[in-house]
C-alpha cells in the first residue's frame, strides 16, 4: 500500500509539470516526468513546446547519473519512433532507468504500445494506468487530434441566471466581475486558437489575445480565428492590427471580395475561403483547416449565431460557462441562436460536470454529451 501512495504522489507531480505545456505543445501531447532515486526526486521535466525535447529527455538530463536503477514516472508512454526527435525509449535504456510507470498508453498509431514493449524487452519494469483519467484529462485535445484528425473544441461563455449574454442585442455588457476575467486569459493561454464571428468583433471589438495574469515571458497569444463570410469587418479592429506573435486568420466565403482580401492579407492577416451553405460557412471545414495548421485545441467565444451551430453540428467537446448572479431578461441575446433541442430525452447535455465559485460568479463546466 505504501508503494501505491508513493508512485501516485509523483505520477501527481508528473501531472502537474505536464500542465505547464498546456496550449504550446501542439500537434504533440502535454508530458511530465518525474526520476526518482531510493525516495529522493532527481529529476523533473515537461515537453515545452514541438520539436523541443521531450519530458523523459529533461528529466533524465537533470537526473545525469543518477537516474541509473532509478524510477521514471511520466503521464504518457514514451515515443518509440524518430521524428522531429530521437525516440525517449532510447534515451531511458541509455540512462539505464529500471522502472516506468506510464500514466496512459499513446493512442499515436506512430507509438501504440510500441514504447512499452520495447522497454519490457529490455529489462526494463513498466506499470502503466496510475492515475489514467487525470493524465487523459490533460491530453484530451492530442487524443482526439490524433484519433479524428479535428481539434477538440470547448465552448466558453459568460452568461446571466437566464441565459443572456447581453441586456440588449448589439450591445456590450460586462456581466462578471474580475476574478473571471482573469479565469478567461488563463483559459485562452491554454489553447492554441480562439474563435469567434463577425459579430461578436463588431460589436465587443476584442484584442482575443492573454493579458493580466502574471505570466510574463511565459506568456503567449493563441491563434486568432474569425468567421467572417462577406469580409465585412473593418480593416481597423483590434484582432487585425493587434501587435501579437499569433496570426489572426479570417475565414470568408469564395465570393468574398478580392480587393478587401489583398488589403487584409497586405496587414498580415491570413484569409481563408470556405464553403459557404444557407449563409453560413462550413464549420467542418473550418476546423479541419485548423487542424491542417496543427491545432489540437479550440476555444470558441461567440457569438451567439456561432454556438447554436457549433452545436447544432455536435461540435463542441467541452463547455466552460461563466454565470453571473442576475437576470437580463427578454431584450438580452441568449447564449444561442439557430440551435432548439426538440425533448429532454435528445438534447445535449454535460457530463462530468464540475462548479466553482469565481467570486460573485459561478463556474460551470462539463463535457458535452449529443444523443
Amino acid at each position: 500500500m505504501a508503494k501505491r501512495m508513493s508512485d501516485s504522489h509523483y505520477m501527481s507531480m508528473a501531472i502537474a509539470l505536464a500542465k505547464k505545456g498546456l496550449g504550446r505543445t501542439a500537434p504533440n501531447p502535454c508530458v511530465g516526468a518525474v526520476v526518482v532515486r531510493d525516495g529522493v526526486i532527481v529529476g523533473r521535466g515537461w515537453h515545452q513546446r514541438a520539436g523541443t525535447p521531450h519530458a523523459e529527455v529533461h528529466a533524465l538530463c537533470q537526473a545525469a547519473e543518477k537516474a541509473r536503477g532509478a524510477t521514471l514516472y511520466v503521464t504518457l508512454e514514451p515515443c518509440n519512433h524518430s521524428g522531429r526527435t530521437p525516440p525517449c525509449t532510447q534515451a531511458i535504456l541509455a540512462a539505464g532507468i529500471g522502472r516506468v510507470v506510464i500514466g496512459m498508453s499513446d493512442p499515436n498509431p506512430l507509438v501504440a504500445g510500441s514504447g512499452i514493449r520495447t522497454l519490457q524487452e529490455h529489462g526494463v519494469a513498466c506499470e502503466v494506468g496510475l492515475l489514467a483519467e487525470r493524465c487523459q484529462a490533460i491530453n484530451r485535445p492530442f487524443v482526439k487530434y490524433i484519433t479524428s484528425g479535428l481539434p477538440y473544441v470547448t465552448m466558453k461563455a459568460a452568461i446571466t441566471l437566464d441565459g443572456r449574454l447581453n441586456f440588449a442585442r448589439g450591445r456590450q455588457d460586462w456581466l462578471t466581475g474580475d476574478k473571471v476575467r482573469r479565469y478567461a486569459h488563463r483559459l485562452r493561454d491554454q489553447y492554441d486558437a480562439i474563435l469567434v464571428g463577425a459579430g461578436t468583433v463588431r460589436v465587443d471589438n476584442p484584442s482575443l489575445n492573454v493579458r493580466d495574469i502574471g505570466l510574463g515571458k511565459n506568456g503567449r497569444d493563441p491563434l486568432r480565428l474569425i468567421l467572417d463570410s462577406k469580409l465585412s469587418l473593418p480593416l481597423d479592429a483590434k484582432v487585425f492590427i493587434l501587435d501579437s506573435a499569433a496570426k489572426t486568420v479570417v475565414f470568408c466565403g469564395a465570393d468574398a471580395a478580392d480587393e478587401k482580401r489583398k488589403l487584409l492579407e497586405k496587414q498580415g492577416v491570413e484569409v481563408c475561403p470556405v464553403v459557404v451553405s444557407a449563409g453560413r460557412l462550413d464549420l467542418g471545414q473550418v476546423l479541419r483547416a485548423g487542424a491542417a495548421r496543427q491545432l489540437c485545441s479550440v476555444l470558441v467565444e461567440g457569438g451567439a449565431a456561432v454556438h447554436g451551430e457549433f452545436l447544432r453540428q455536435r461540435l463542441y467537446d467541452e463547455a466552460h460557462l461563466l454565470v453571473a448572479p442576475m437576470f437580463a431578461g427578454e431584450n438580452g441575446l441568449p447564449l444561442f441562436t439557430g440551435f432548439a433541442a426538440t425533448e429532454t430525452k435528445s438534447a445535449p447535455r454535460l457530463t462530468e460536470m464540475t462548479t466553482r465559485h469565481l467570486g460573485d460568479d459561478l463556474l460551470i463546466c462539463g463535457r458535452l454529451r449529443y444523443f
